[in-house]
């Protein structure tokens, strides 16, 4: 296992080579300060603060509700907890979709105001001219195919993409068209691993897949669901690599007993 200690910041350039390399590019989504510090510190790759904080941390169904104020919060709070990773900002829904003017605005906002490293948009041809309008700025931008949650209600379900011969030809030329507009990666997401594979091949760029296979460049999780904290999604592409729910559970009944019994807190526990 190669784990790029030596590199002190990584950065989109690093991915690029990483790629050239073979190297596999480790992503992981994050929404605070305490678990972002932890995920730098291991030597992840890679930080998406995604707009699944609407699901995760506030509880709504669908990753719509989020805000551009809220994103920014939470990016935020990441940023001053990495000091190596890469730190890409999802762009919520309705902040870029209307006209690439409102884009560039939305984006600027979160690289001021945050201090990440890049963002994200779902999408391919239709929202291209926003992409290309801020990387023109200077933001550097990332890309996501497949499926895009943020177009749950347009889909109706969140089965895997890209089965049929005309919506595969589309996400080819999306990628290609997203990688000429100049984005330094695509996240494809739910799509057949033959497509990945496909796509990731005819690309310079990296992929980034979640349920997209193992021949994508690298892969990204969303945290809550690989640590166990989350026990209600069980897709197949998810490998819980911890069972949270059921430590964290056991640590606070503990707890309760422990001041109920009135063990805690002891002698040595009290000044």
């Amino acid at each position: 296992m190669s784990i790029h200690t030596d590199i002190k910041k990584v950065t989109t350039h690093t991915l690029e080579k990483m790629k050239q390399k073979g190297e596999k590019i480790s992503m992981i989504t994050a929404y605070d300060y305490s678990f972002a510090r932890i995920f730098d510190a291991a030597g992840i790759d890679v930080i998406l603060v995604g707009d699944s904080a609407s699901n995760v941390m506030a509880g709504h169904e669908t990753t719509l509700p989020i805000t551009l104020d809220q994103m920014i919060y939470h990016a935020a709070s990441v940023i001053r907890g990495v000091s190596r990773s890469l730190v890409v900002v999802d762009m919520p829904f309705g902040s870029y979709q209307s006209n690439s003017k409102e884009a560039l605005v939305s984006a600027f906002r979160i690289m001021k105001e945050t201090g990440a490293h890049a963002v994200k948009l779902e999408g391919g041809e239709e929202v291209l001219e926003s992409v290309k309008r801020i990387i023109a700025a200077g933001v550097p931008v990332m890309g996501h195919l497949g499926l895009t949650p943020q177009s749950i209600y347009k889909f109706g379900t969140y089965t895997v993409r890209a089965r049929e011969e005309a919506e595969a030809e589309k996400l080819k030329r999306d990628a290609m068209q997203l990688q000429e507009a100049g984005c330094f990666g695509i996240v494809l997401e739910k799509i057949p691993a033959t497509l990945a594979r496909e796509v990731s091949e005819s690309l310079h760029i990296p992929t980034i897949g979640i349920g997209a296979g193992k021949y994508t460049d690298g892969q990204v999780l969303v945290m809550h669901d690989m640590l166990g904290i989350n026990t209600e999604f069980k897709p197949r592409f998810l490998r819980q690599y911890l069972n949270m729910n059921e430590l964290v559970t056991g640590a606070v009944q503990q707890y309760i007993q422990d001041v109920k019994s009135r063990d805690f807190p002891s002698e040595l526990e009290q000044y």
